[in-house]
């Protein structure tokens, strides 16, 4: 929302430790937020919104599978590469500048 505060920090998203692994820039809410209603559901706010679909495998490296997504349809998107041989996790990143923005892992 405008004006409201906001937090820069680094941060580490999840992966084993390899070659890609980083840290970088996350904004997060300055005051307590309500969570998600089902956290295991893919976030509303990012429907429709296109995205890198950054696939890892096991060791923490970057899977061939990796793409960019029109937003369409997220959930069969991020099934299709998590059904891949070798895919492990998949990372949401901004278009634009890279950034995290979530994780969906292997159930």
């Amino acid at each position: 929302m405008p004006g409201e505060g906001l937090l820069l920090f680094g941060f580490a998203p999840p992966l084993p430790e390899s070659p890609y692994r980083e840290v970088g820039a996350v904004f997060a809410h300055a005051a307590p937020c309500p969570r998600p209603a089902d956290p295991a559901a893919y976030p509303g706010d990012w429907r429709g919104r296109p995205q890198v679909l950054r696939a890892y495998d096991g060791r923490g490296r970057i899977h061939e599978a990796t793409r960019v997504h029109d937003g369409r349809d997220p959930e069969a998107a991020l099934a299709a590469l998590l059904a891949l041989p070798g895919v492990a996790r998949v990372h949401s990143r901004n278009v634009a500048w890279g950034c995290w923005m979530f994780a969906v892992t292997r159930g």
